[in-house]
């Protein structure tokens, strides 16, 4: 079923994360020349610095908005603790972008449909979601000037990461074929939050890689350093808890997330809770906007009605 609306505090929790996330925008206002070890190499000047994470930031942009614009498969794993070996459960689920929100099928374990015939039902769901989006009423402006405000709210925070935190550079680390500049965030002390979601990057440490190539985000790990208060101080995410992304380039100047770990505790109202969430994102294809993305699943609704009418 399609979902269009703002994700509250859940079970799952996972947009609240989603904004400790956003530290792989971070755009420096400076950065320290300290060199730590990894791979020994001179370390970019504090002006190249900050013209490298200028650029990260603006790709990093485009990418969030990007990720709007392809589909993809979504393999959940839950724990029960992040020292777990092998996860407790597993959902792999096929993520349609549809303009206002996104189609969501499950799938079985080995990535196919389990019942093709409760699959087409879930592909007629996101092309009516898709015709919808597609039409130029006052309920779709309405729908996209908050799609839209949300991404103004994100481009926010990675303004906001100009002045939230100071970097040390460490090194350079190889991954594949690409070479990977590695720095150190910190809390910068003289930076004052202009709201709550600001306030996050105060409580918060940890790494960030850069392709220096193609000036784009690659990994970023950090780990909660005090209690973080959520929904309204409904919640709270415990010190200590720790989350880290990897990101590739999935089509040329595009770099979007392929693994994302949580691993979080804390309390809602007065219920404890444990997140142990590792989440593996891979066939990526671009669909475009709805527009673009009707015809493309109309198309594989009819072959698959053609392959069934087949003696």
């Amino acid at each position: 079923m399609v979902d269009t609306r703002a994700c509250p505090l859940n079970g799952s929790m996972q947009r609240p994360f989603l904004l400790l996330a956003v530290l792989g925008l971070l755009v420096p206002a400076n950065s320290g020349a300290q060199q730590t070890g990894v791979v020994s190499a001179a370390p970019i000047t504090l002006a190249g610095s900050q013209s490298l994470f200028e650029r990260v930031a603006d790709n990093q942009k485009k990418n969030e908005r990007e990720m709007d614009l392809y589909e993809r498969i979504e393999r959940l794993e839950i724990r029960k603790s992040g020292a777990d070996p092998l996860p407790s459960s597993t959902k792999i689920t096929r993520v349609i972008p549809a303009g206002t929100g996104s189609g969501r099928i499950s799938l079985g374990p080995d990535g196919k449909p389990p019942d093709p015939a409760a699959y087409r039902a879930e592909l007629e769901r996101v092309i009516h979601s898709l015709a919808w989006a597609a039409e130029d009423g006052r309920a779709q402006r309405d729908a996209y000037e908050r799609v839209a405000k949300k991404h103004r709210e994100r481009e926010q925070l990675i303004n906001a990461t100009r002045t939230a935190f100071i970097y040390t550079f460490v090194g350079r680390e190889p991954r594949g074929d690409r070479m990977l500049t590695k720095y150190r965030i910190e809390p910068n002390p003289d930076f004052h939050p202009a709201n709550r979601m600001e306030a996050i990057f105060t409580k918060v440490r940890g790494f960030v890689w850069v392709d220096e190539q193609s000036c784009q985000l690659a990994r970023v790990e950090g780990d909660v350093t005090e209690d973080i208060s959520i929904g309204l101080f409904l919640g709270r995410i415990y010190k200590g808890s720790h989350f880290m992304q990897d990101r590739y380039e999935i089509s040329p100047g595009v770099w979007l997330p392929t693994f994302s770990q949580y691993d979080f505790d804390g309390r809602k109202f007065l219920s404890a809770f444990s997140i142990h969430e590792r989440t593996f994102y891979t066939n990526y294809r671009r669909i475009g906007p709805p527009k673009a993305a009707l015809p493309i699943i109309r198309a594989e609704l009819d072959n698959q009605a053609a392959a069934q009418a087949d003696p």
